[in-house]
């Protein structure tokens, strides 16, 4: 199996340089692991002690932050070097000032694996969530590193626990321990023999909630709202955004008043949505010149403010889930104490589950039922607030992972 998956990493590498060819984001990542080596060759030296962060993306590094700055709060010595699989978290956070080094991680082949664990030499590392790459971990346990997996959740039609798995498998028991998210993946995990586990949590719940000791105060927000009712349509797609415009078309009424913040900003996607509306829509980027106070609609065509959007929104809707994109991060919402709407594609995301329990969260799979509920939010101020409420409990009651993570580790 092990000479499989080694084929498979090979075969993956050409499929990539030729897809490179064709799609701007596959040839940033192949660029850019070609650059891995020089960087850490020109940031690390050999007496250098160093910490290493893996997220595959955007979404494991925000869930994996409120760690990452326990650790480098600790250890303020210790060089840190922090890696993505994918661009569009190398692309985002290439320049944070958490780490000394921010990289695109290798693939996964025994040579890469030996040269970047030689270069990095970490006294411990941190995977978020999933990408398990057994080159590296072995490299990992052949070297003697410490190593562990913190947010993890597993679902039993994963590789680790088919019988062709064993590359993954034994790459888990390289993990000192591992803090999985709930309690069906630590059975799944003691299914294969592994035993070091800890149900810790979702990290991603003490990150939001550390939000709330953030200032998210923005003048521009605070302007357009004007004290009136607020709809935040937050990571929408096209989908999302046809039944929010409808919606708007429909309701014409001056007291309510609609944030979009459109998950690709593409101009000829923001475009295409404004067009849709048919009233005039401000947008972020031309903001200092818009009638924010008596305008209904704002597009906001930049990144980095929907945390701090969430903090005026009375309603939001979270995108993802009407589509096959995937659910996007309904907590940001959830610890303001706002309701929340999703698609109906949330299977795989136990949160969602969890907050639909609640009775702050509704799931829609049209128009109907989405202005069904709307409406319903927006007349009913009792249910509204209670919704709320059980959405910023849920997130109350949840929070502390960090707490057992960093007690593990003694920092």
């Amino acid at each position: 199996m092990h000479i499989i998956y080694n084929l498979g990493i090979h075969l993956t590498r050409f499929i990539l340089q030729v897809l490179a060819l064709f799609n701007l984001k596959i040839k940033k990542g192949v660029i850019g692991r070609r650059q891995t080596f020089e960087i850490l060759k020109n940031t690390i030296k050999a007496n250098d002690k160093t910490l290493w962060f893996h997220c595959a993306s955007l979404g494991e590094y925000e869930q994996g932050l409120p760690v990452f700055e326990k650790l480098k709060e600790h250890y303020k010595t210790h060089k840190i070097i922090l890696s993505f699989f994918s661009p569009s978290g190398y692309e985002i956070r290439k320049n944070t000032p958490l780490a000394d080094a921010v990289v695109y991680l290798p693939l996964d082949t025994k040579k890469n694996a030996k040269s970047f664990m030689n270069l990095v030499h970490p006294e411990l590392t941190v995977f978020v969530k999933y990408d398990i790459w057994p080159n590296f971990l072995n490299e990992m346990k052949v070297l003697g590193k410490r190593a562990i997996l913190i947010s993890a959740t597993f679902r039993k039609h994963q590789t680790y626990f088919q019988w062709y798995g064993s590359p993954l498998r034994k790459a888990l028991f390289v993990f000192e321990h591992i803090f999985t998210q709930n309690e069906s993946s630590k059975t799944l995990l003691k299914s294969i023999g592994y035993t070091q586990i800890t149900v810790s949590g979702d990290t991603r719940f003490d990150r939001v909630t550390k939000q709330l000791d953030m200032v998210n105060h923005l003048d521009f927000i605070a302007n357009f709202k004007n004290n009136k009712l607020c709809i935040v349509g937050g990571s929408t797609w096209p989908e999302g955004e046809a039944l929010l415009a409808k919606y708007i078309n429909t309701h014409p009424s001056t007291d309510l008043k609609f944030i979009i913040a459109p998950h690709n900003i593409k101009s000829h996607l923001i475009q295409n949505f404004i067009e849709s509306i048919e009233e005039p829509v401000a947008l972020y980027s031309n903001k200092d010149t818009a009638d924010l106070k008596n305008t209904r609609v704002f597009v906001i065509d930049t990144i980095g403010l929907l945390s701090k959007i969430y903090s005026y929104a009375d309603i939001a809707y979270v995108g993802g889930a009407l589509g096959t994109t995937g659910l996007h991060n309904t907590l940001e919402p959830a610890v303001f104490g706002v309701p929340i709407i999703i698609g109906s594609h949330y299977e795989n995301f136990p949160e969602a589950h969890d907050l639909i329990k609640t009775g702050g969260t509704f799931s829609i799979s049209n128009q109907n039922t989405f202005d069904e509920i709307l409406d319903d939010l927006i007349e009913n101020t009792v249910h509204r607030k209670k919704a709320g409420q059980a959405n910023a409990q849920f997130i109350d009651k949840n929070k502390g992972a960090v707490i057992q993570i960093c007690n593990y580790l003694r920092i």
